[in-house]
């Protein structure tokens, strides 16, 4: 393999079955562009803000110098096709807590397990590397896919915030979840004893 061909292969740096986990960088500022204005994605995430393809490198820029969070893109491993994007982020060091969002490019690859195998992954990176105790989420009500998704995951709903986003001329409820360390290695992690 030449240096070139090596140079282009994109980094792994979570890897699944199916899925894999790389950073972003200003290379992909027009594909995050554009993943920003799926119609639907903007909808299931309640991204109101139109954005610039300035802002967005600008964000991209800011991510690697943020301490207190972890974005990567998820692409398949088949292909290198990148289909969506997954977060943790305000992590908090003291309490060990944080949140963790993920988004999907489009309705062609939801529905499949690719955004649960993705969660898996980051949640195995922020317990098991980041050392966190609880990693929270906020859903709107109509999502009862991922709804579903989150709590086959583990997830545990904590509470409703009423009327939280306002959307298509709607206010819809925000449903918090959370998953501590221990159910998730009670469910996930196999003991070596």
């Amino acid at each position: 393999m030449s240096h070139q061909e090596h140079s282009i292969t994109p980094v792994r740096f979570l890897e699944g079955e199916r899925v894999y986990l790389r950073p972003v960088g200003l290379d992909d500022t027009e594909l995050y562009f554009q993943m920003l204005f799926n119609s639907e994605a903007r909808r299931l995430t309640g991204t109101q803000k139109a954005f610039t393809r300035e802002e967005i490198a600008q964000y991209i820029q800011g991510k690697a110098n943020d301490s207190s969070s972890v974005l990567l893109l998820i692409a398949l491993r088949e292909n290198d096709q990148v289909i969506g994007d997954v977060q943790i982020g305000g992590i908090d060091r003291n309490n060990r807590n944080a949140y963790i969002r993920i988004a999907i490019d489009s309705s062609k690859f939801q529905g499949k397990g690719y955004g649960s195998e993705a969660m898996l992954l980051m949640l195995d990176y922020g317990f098991g590397i980041l050392n966190l105790h609880r990693i929270e989420l906020n859903v709107f009500a109509f999502n009862e896919r991922a709804i579903h998704t989150y709590e086959k995951l583990g997830f545990q709903r904590e509470g409703v915030q009423r009327q939280a986003l306002y959307y298509n001329h709607e206010y819809h409820d925000s449903i918090l979840m959370a998953m501590l360390a221990d159910e998730y290695r009670e469910k996930y992690v196999k003991s070596s004893k």
